[in-house]
């Protein structure tokens, strides 16, 4: 790249100093010229360069199958094939990282949960229509921090959150509050779906799903496919950020959560 820079944009100067300055070699400079790099060459190094851009934006966290979809979905709105991204992420040493064995946190009590009204179908035709929530642990220097959920599955935005010390009814029902304000769902329209976790079954957490006509909905037990939407969302938590780290306090945690 320094010598089509140095062919391109000093071709009115002398050819020593140039190289001298940008500190390549002269002989390689006309050994580049002599047989300059290919148009395929010159794009892929450029592709490589964003590649790595996205790469870091990451945290480090991307690996090739992610860097395609960002650069096919994401502000690039680059068209290229998902083998020469590999192809390039593999000779550029660049590396996601990979997933960890998960911790479940979900312990059910003997209340009679809701009904399934999802049944694996995490499709909906409009925002605020599905609502899928879940809880995660992770331990600390101090003890450990719970980070409850609400996700809308159409847009796979977090609608509401909730981080405390406990794992208590509050946890959730201050989770699903936060969505009630932000979202404002329809009254008797928005199915809130959970997992059997004693919270989600929890006298408190139930009244407030009445309360805002939200109609309860859970799957089966000891199932992480009929909440597979949550559980994919804690899956990518935990592996760019949670496991990355050690925490020392529970607040540097928190705050490395709602970063």
């Amino acid at each position: 790249m320094t010598y089509a820079f140095i062919a391109e944009r000093c071709s009115d100067l002398p050819v020593a100093p140039c190289c001298r300055v940008m500190k390549v070699s002269t002989s390689g400079f006309y050994a580049w010229k002599a047989c300059p790099v290919t148009d395929r060459a010159w794009a892929d190094a450029q592709l490589t360069n964003t590649i790595f851009d996205i790469h870091v934006m990451s945290r480090c966290s991307y690996g090739s199958p992610r860097v395609h979809a960002e650069l096919r979905l994401g502000d690039q709105q680059l068209r290229c094939s998902r083998k020469r991204v590999e192809r390039l992420t593999r000779e550029a040493n660049i590396q996601g990282i990979y997933r960890r064995r998960g911790r479940g946190c979900t312990r059910r009590d003997g209340t009679e949960p809701s009904d399934d009204l999802v049944g694996r179908q995490f499709d909906p035709d409009g925002p605020d229509q599905l609502w899928v929530m879940d809880v995660t642990e992770h331990p600390t220097g101090e003890g450990k921090v719970y980070l409850a959920t609400v996700l809308d599955a159409y847009s796979r935005r977090v609608a509401g959150w909730s981080i405390a010390d406990h794992i208590r009814s509050e946890l959730v029902v201050d989770a699903v509050q936060m969505a009630i304000w932000r979202r404002q769902p329809p009254e008797g329209q928005t199915i809130a779906h959970s997992d059997h976790g004693s919270v989600y079954t929890s006298w408190a957490f139930g009244r407030r799903l009445r309360s805002a006509e939200l109609l309860g909905s859970m799957g089966t037990i000891g199932d992480c496919f009929d909440n597979s939407v949550a559980e994919s969302f804690f899956g990518t938590l935990e592996l760019e950020l949670l496991d990355e780290h050690r925490w020392t306090t529970r607040q540097q945690l928190a705050l490395a959560i709602f970063d």
